[in-house]
């Protein structure tokens, strides 16, 4: 190897044909992508994770509760570029995003779960129309079941006729 280029160990070992086709590089190859090639970590935001590579728009849309239009509002007033990936976000623009979200009141990921399953037990519960499609797992919003509604009602089950014996 020339003195003037330098070269990682990753590339080495993935040109290298003896070392590439030997056992060790097989079973270890994530070892020497995490060694030599630390990627930024994934940015976190109210304890979860959002991807590195996307716009954060799109990123933010990976928060339960946050779509998309929510997510533009978000970066339309925190005042970030909307073409800046989530990756290159700094930590005090992490925590403007926080601040805005807090300060809206907004109800997220557990809290937000939780709300909607509380809702639907009380429904359930006072035995309203609504509960009861909801606990039987058929269409709620006046959809026909007679045909279609395969999403709620599940894979058809055939039900076959016994010819008498004569």
């Amino acid at each position: 190897m020339p003195a003037t280029r330098r070269r990682g160990l990753y590339t080495f070992f993935t040109t290298s044909p003896t070392l590439a086709k030997s056992l060790f590089f097989r079973i270890f190859p994530p070892l020497f992508l995490a060694v030599f090639y630390p990627f930024p970590t994934m940015p976190r935001l109210l304890g979860i994770d959002i991807p590195n590579n996307k716009r954060v728009a799109y990123a933010l849309c990976y928060l339960y509760g946050i779509g998309l239009t929510r997510a533009e509002e978000i970066v339309d007033k925190v005042g970030l570029d909307p073409a800046l990936r989530s990756h290159e976000l700094t930590e005090e623009q992490l925590n403007r995003i926080v601040q805005y979200i807090t300060e809206r009141g907004w109800k997220l990921e557990g809290d937000l779960r939780r709300e909607i399953t509380s809702n639907l037990k009380r429904l359930q519960a006072i035995k309203c129309y609504r509960g009861s499609r909801h606990a039987h797992r058929l269409p709620v919003r006046g959809q026909r079941t007679r045909t279609n509604a395969r999403t709620r009602k599940g894979a058809r089950k055939t039900i076959g006729v016994i010819k008498k014996a004569e």
